[in-house]
């Protein structure tokens, strides 16, 4: 006769079914952000990219640390911001063994729907170390206006 010792399950016999389940959980929704494309056209290597919002305009932050200017492409449409490029590799992969590759390359296009229309014809985009800040402005017609209220 075998013996089971009190609190060794007995009052939840399908405890380490659930911490199963848990683990497995935890590992499937860990590894759906880790690729997870943010937009329709965007690939397996995709920029991060932020996106501030002040009463007078939009900026975008796009990290693309080694990709040339050359190599970048912005265009509006309405709304619609893309960022389109490609990060070229350098050749070091193909040196020797590889044990880690965690430098993304190849083509990018990050698509991103602003919440208003912006000023096309006053667009700036500057890359400066490592980072594409784009600045939208909104529309006049979009912009907070202070209103003086009038006694009568």
């Amino acid at each position: 006769m075998d013996l089971i010792r009190w609190g060794n399950g007995l009052a939840r016999p399908f405890l380490e079914f659930e911490t199963l389940q848990e683990e497995i959980n935890k590992l499937f929704n860990d590894a759906a952000h880790v690729a997870e494309p943010q937009g329709l056209f965007e690939g397996a290597y995709s920029p991060a990219v932020d996106v501030l919002e002040s009463p007078e305009k939009f900026e975008v932050l796009c990290d693309v640390p080694g990709i040339a200017l050359a190599d970048i492409e912005i265009s509006i449409s309405g709304s619609v911001l893309t960022i389109k490029g490609e990060k070229k590799g350098d050749g070091r992969k193909s040196n020797g063994n590889v044990y880690r590759a965690n430098l993304g390359e190849g083509r990018f296009q990050r698509t991103l729907q602003l919440p208003l229309p912006v000023d096309v014809d006053h667009v700036e985009a500057v890359l400066k170390d490592g980072v594409l800040k784009v600045i939208l402005p909104k529309h006049e017609q979009l912009k907070p206006r202070q209103v003086a209220v009038k006694t009568s």
